[in-house]
């Protein structure tokens, strides 16, 4: 599994992106800058998943397999920011894995995904298995952001799509399929950990329904956030300005 990690603070932050088409690891330098503002107080680490992935790999595969990541690197009782399949993810590591988070902050998330909310990762994955590469990354991009962002990163988008492999393609329907069926929800009273879920009100890959499921089981807690936003697509922890404030202001309360 590999990972990168900048920053220099006494406190540690982990980010598990969401699903991508290419490995985060090509991102590295822009998710770098993004999230600059937080490297004095933080060291972050930012994980993709598992090279060698088997078929199935489900949500919990991904879950168990990047707890031991954190074991082999001494990470314990971290901030752990979870965006879209990554806060699946995250999920499953607070119920399961209880001593490895400190706290969490779940970004258009869910723990529940319902046949309705899969249709978008399914299309998705025929375009994978039809090899339309650019189809496949222009449909991700109008999913996950709002129209005028898409058209801003359209032609960003088409030129990313000639540099993906049928490796990349092959992992990133093992990911999106292992997606499907996924449902934490009768275990989310067993986590212990402060929480903030971030939803978005026009989140057309998993609707703003997911993020109020996970709002409903944990409201009646003290130490459980919510916050939705308005006009920012899915990917509004790509796309918000104070996403990246939000999240700092809660893991240093």
């Amino acid at each position: 599994m590999d990972y990168f990690r900048f920053g220099s603070g006494g406190k540690t932050l982990v980010i598990l992106p969401g699903l991508s088409v290419q490995s985060v690891m090509g991102a590295a330098d822009a998710v770098a800058e993004a999230y600059r503002s937080l490297e004095e107080r933080y060291t972050i680490y930012v994980f993709d998943r598992r090279r060698d992935m088997p078929s199935p790999y489900t949500i919990r595969d991904m879950a168990r397999d990047t707890a031991e990541a954190f074991r082999a690197l001494g990470l314990k009782e971290v901030c752990l920011f979870g965006a879209s399949q990554g806060g699946m993810i995250a999920l499953v590591m607070a119920v399961e894995y209880p001593e490895l988070v400190g706290k969490m902050v779940l970004g258009s998330s869910s723990a529940h995904v319902r046949e309705e909310q899969y249709r978008v990762l399914e299309e998705w994955v025929r375009l994978a298995k039809a090899g339309d590469r650019e189809g496949l990354y222009l449909s991700f991009g109008r999913e996950i952001y709002p129209p005028e962002v898409f058209e801003q990163y359209k032609e960003t988008l088409i030129a990313a799509a000639a540099d993906v492999t049928e490796e990349d393609l092959k992992r990133f329907i093992l990911c999106a399929e292992g997606t499907k069926g996924f449902n934490i929800v009768e275990e989310l009273d067993r986590i212990r950990c402060p929480v903030l879920a971030v939803g978005v009100y026009e989140d057309s890959v998993l609707d703003s329904d997911a993020t109020m499921e996970i709002a409903e089981r944990l409201d009646c807690r003290p130490d459980f956030r919510l916050y939705l936003y308005t006009g920012y697509g899915h990917a509004a922890f790509d796309t918000a300005p104070d996403y990246r404030q939000r999240i700092l202001r809660f893991f240093e309360s």
